[in-house]
């Protein structure tokens, strides 16, 4: 059961991992403000900090409502996570917050 979960988690690290620096802040910024994920940690103070490194780096981001539909690999990610257990939204949660770091 554990290789199952793991190997989960690992698929979307995977895919993380080859995204660029904005589609890692916008994927934290709709992790850390959906309703359907249960981080562990206070969902406000890691939304606060994509968010502003986003809005440092994306112009786009800064002055418009972004339209996530625009960004396929995105959303995908995100229904991935959704079907996750809380343990495993928050293995993908502090490997996407340190990633940026």
């Amino acid at each position: 059961m554990n290789n199952i979960i793991d190997d989960k988690v690992k698929d979307v690290i995977d895919i993380i991992k080859n995204m660029d620096l904005k589609n890692k802040l916008r994927l934290g910024v709709c992790m850390s403000s959906s309703a359907y994920t249960n981080l562990k940690y206070n969902k406000a103070h890691i939304h606060s900090i994509f968010d502003k490194r986003l809005k440092e780096i994306d112009n786009e981001y800064l002055v418009s409502y972004v339209n996530m539909r625009k960004y396929p690999k995105i959303l995908f990610i995100m229904a991935k996570i959704m079907e996750m257990n809380n343990q495993e939204q928050n293995q993908i949660a502090m490997y996407l917050y340190n990633s940026i770091n």
